[in-house]
């Protein structure tokens, strides 16, 4: 009998909690000021347009991070409402439910496509100022501007993981990575055997992150330019491309994972995820263990209701 395929499921860390996403529903668990969980659930709406979109190497990674970013962003602005209100804030109501989520969805797009901007940008302009005396132009400055994109992704992170606010979220970060490897290793999901698995897994997002910076290395590299604007110019037309190629192989390395010989080719970003992941505790833990287990029970209850509705 062929072994039945785990899911591929993901998920991302929120202020005090944790979101999974399912193939019906995503679902965001908090942990309030009283200690108890809360909750958040939305419906995953697939646009008929976008599944062809998703199917396409290359095109399917930009199509995906961009619905997962707008998507995230309904369950960041819940549990930061909920973080306001634990915290004695006044939380002012939207005029509108509809008015909320669209807007919340366009800002969780444009903040993604600005922080990719930012990252891609910034390197160019410190590798050609600093370095345009010593370097020459081509694949000497594109390594230079390789090199200034990882320290200012380290940076960055390094230095927002100093707030207080930081440390729990990457603490969720790694409880949300524990469960979806204790899953993936078939146990039962209690804090006691979650917490024995890494807080480290292939298909994160900070190993994206990290790929980027080596994907955007060569594609550059393949490409001459003849001034500073016309290399701004290429990059960003370029990005779109390594975000692409960036996806793929971040989905290649977690495939070859359980290879030994071709496993070390996803270490760079297991070695990003020891900044933005943390050792959690029990009760934040508990907290991931909630929230996926409620997506999987309303996505199993979705799927029932399809076949039922077919049927």
């Amino acid at each position: 009998m062929a072994q039945q395929q785990v899911p591929n499921y993901g998920g991302q860390a929120v202020i005090e909690g944790v979101m999974f996403g399912g193939k019906t529903v995503t679902v965001t668990a908090v942990r309030t000021k009283n200690q108890e969980i809360e909750y958040f659930e939305a419906p995953r709406t697939e646009y008929t347009w976008i599944k062809p979109l998703k199917k396409i190497p290359f095109l399917r990674g930009l199509v995906g991070l961009i619905e997962a970013s707008a998507n995230g962003a309904r369950h960041l602005n819940f549990a930061s409402e909920r973080y306001s209100i634990d915290s004695g804030e006044e939380v002012t109501e939207s005029p509108s439910k509809l008015t909320m989520i669209l807007g919340v969805a366009v800002v969780g797009v444009l903040t993604f496509l600005f922080g990719k901007f930012v990252f891609t940008l910034v390197p160019v302009f410190l590798a050609d100022f600093l370095l345009g005396k010593w370097v020459p132009d081509g694949v000497p400055q594109t390594l230079a501007e390789g090199g200034f994109k990882i320290l200012l992704l380290l940076g960055y992170i390094t230095a927002i993981a100093q707030a207080p606010i930081i440390k729990r979220l990457f603490q969720y970060h790694g409880a949300e990575h524990k469960v979806i490897n204790a899953f993936e290793s078939g146990v039962e999901l209690t804090v006691e055997n979650v917490q024995k698995f890494s807080t480290l897994h292939y298909r994160c997002g900070s190993s994206f992150l990290i790929f980027s910076v080596f994907v955007g290395v060569v594609i550059y590299s393949l490409f001459s330019y003849d001034s500073l604007t016309e290399r701004v110019i290429q990059r960003i037309v370029l990005l779109p491309l390594v975000i692409g190629v960036s996806y793929e192989v971040l989905q290649w390395t977690n495939k070859l994972r359980d290879t030994p010989v071709l496993r070390f080719l996803g270490y760079p970003g297991l070695w990003l995820q020891k900044i933005t992941t943390r050792e959690p505790d029990d009760h934040q833990v508990e907290v991931a263990i909630a929230s996926f287990q409620k997506m999987r029970e309303l996505d199993q209850k979705q799927g029932q209701e399809r076949l039922a509705t077919i049927g």
